[in-house]
């Protein structure tokens, strides 16, 4: 009776050392994961499960819409496929200040100049290529200047150099 009861003792420790090693940290980590994809926001970057790295741009109840690449293309995921948050983006709730404030606006001018639609960014160009002329003009006239003065600089050593190879040949 007693070798039973010590042997049942031991199944008990053992399964017990099991549940305390294998199983409750098991679960903690399915619960951390579970929170972190329930917490995703716009502006996150995350990596999903199959590696691929990219920023979402919209949440739905059971998917997220996510960019990716330079060409940004769009494709929709399950929240499940996502790996692990990279870096949390815009769209997380904490307690702010003045200067917080500060940065998030400078951030959305940022934002708001990248995401241009491509009729406004050749406008900027056009801009920018009708001020160009005058910026040309101005270098142009500096180095006309620069190369006045170097072109007076090697006149006087090329007169220096005749004056003394005269000077030589009496």
């Amino acid at each position: 009776m007693g070798s039973s009861m010590f042997s049942i003792l031991i199944l008990v420790l053992l399964f017990a050392v099991m549940y305390f090693l294998m199983i409750r940290p098991q679960k903690k980590r399915e619960k951390e994961t579970k929170a972190m994809r329930a917490s995703l926001a716009v502006g996150d970057e995350i990596v999903t499960i199959g590696g691929l790295c990219c920023k979402v741009v919209k949440t739905k109840d059971e998917s997220i819409v996510v960019q990716v690449g330079p060409d940004k293309v769009k494709m929709e995921f399950m929240r499940w496929a996502v790996s692990k948050v990279v870096k949390q983006g815009s769209g997380h709730v904490e307690k702010a200040s003045v200067d917080d404030f500060d940065e998030v606006a400078d951030a959305e001018k940022k934002e708001a100049r990248k995401s241009k639609p491509k009729r406004m960014k050749k406008a900027a160009v056009v801009e920018e290529v009708e001020e160009a002329p005058e910026a040309v003009e101005e270098t142009v006239e500096e180095v006309k200047e620069a190369v006045s003065e170097e072109t007076a600089a090697a006149a006087e050593e090329v007169a220096e150099v005749a004056e003394e190879a005269a000077a030589d040949a009496e």
